[in-house]
């Protein structure tokens, strides 16, 4: 059994073949691309799903080139996501810096975010099982592009309801989650029924992860760490408000209301005063916590040992909000 220092070492090693993938993959001679690459380099995110895919290669073998292509295929998509993303929701700053949106423009943004894309699908088609692994990056590119327009559709309706939410988390936040996990199982050779272990195991981690946002959006922004009322005022509804919603008798005046948010974004106080008077955010957390739960009784499936407990203890993080 591995011990914790093996463990550092290890991750440490393959998250500098991961890192090599990735920065060589945006390698670019357009000066105006490089620079902008450059400038979301210099704030990255947490890097969870390449991390997860690590891990998950560890526990069913010894990472390889695969792993650390998967890896960083991953992250690269999740950035060409965001910065779509910020197109859609036209946001002007993420992670504390102005957007490739509010720096270019909103074509150069799309442009730059497939030329993100484009470079994801590169590195996994530099992998020895890129066939099936592209079956599962594809699907979330699919699934990642409904989900926007789903969640486009319903903020603008204002009737976005439970089965709705779900599947707006799974296709935005769950399935990249999902097919960085398998991919890094893949990547191994880790048995068939281990892999949908995994998947099961990621989905609803991924699920847990996004709930967990949503709620913090709730929140103040010291504990957040971001801006927070976001959800509100781009007329997204989102788990502690359905929680709210459910069974209240004000229902069609704070769906009519978030129909409005657009134009009048005042309306988010009052929003947010239902959502406290229903307990929206504290049944919004028995929801997290059903997913946490699912999510460790996947895991439970996958091989005992050190690397698994790591996981087991950061999908049990995700309870504190």
């Amino acid at each position: 059994m591995m011990t914790r220092e093996e463990i550092i070492i290890f991750f440490f090693c393959s998250w500098g073949r991961t890192l090599e993938v990735f920065s060589g993959a945006l390698a670019t001679d357009m000066e105006l691309l490089r620079r902008t690459n450059d400038s979301i380099l210099s704030t990255p995110g947490k890097c969870i799903r390449p991390i997860l895919s690590l891990l998950v290669a560890k526990v069913f073998g010894e990472p390889n080139g695969d792993s650390c292509r998967f890896a960083a295929a991953a992250e690269i998509l999740h950035n060409a996501t965001l910065i779509h993303d910020d197109v859609a929701d036209n946001s002007s700053v993420r992670r504390g810096v102005p957007t490739v949106m509010a720096s270019l423009g909103t074509m150069p943004a799309v442009l730059v975010g497939d030329f993100w894309l484009a470079r994801a699908l590169n590195v996994i088609m530099g992998s020895e099982r890129r066939d099936i692994a592209l079956r599962f990056f594809s699907k979330t590119i699919c699934d990642l592009a409904e989900g926007e327009m789903l969640q486009l559709q319903k903020a603008a309706a204002g009737d976005t309801t439970v089965e709705d939410y779900l599947k707006i988390v799974y296709c935005k936040t769950a399935s990249l989650f999902e097919t960085a996990a398998v991919c890094g199982a893949l990547s191994v050779d880790a048995p068939a029924d281990m892999r949908e272990a995994v998947g099961r195991y990621a989905a609803c981690l991924g699920t847990a992860f996004q709930i967990r946002d949503d709620i913090l959006d709730f929140g103040d922004a010291a504990k957040a760490g971001k801006p927070v009322g976001v959800d509100i005022r781009e007329g997204k509804i989102t788990a502690p408000l359905l929680c709210a919603l459910d069974g209240a008798a004000e229902e069609n005046k704070i769906r009519g209301i978030m129909r409005e948010m657009a134009s009048h974004p005042e309306y988010g106080d009052e929003v947010r005063r239902f959502v406290d008077r229903r307990g929206g955010v504290r049944l919004a957390r028995r929801v997290l916590e059903k997913y946490v739960d699912e999510s460790l009784d996947a895991l439970g499936a996958m091989p005992p040992g050190k690397v698994r407990n790591l996981l087991s203890e950061f999908t049990a993080m995700i309870r504190k909000v």
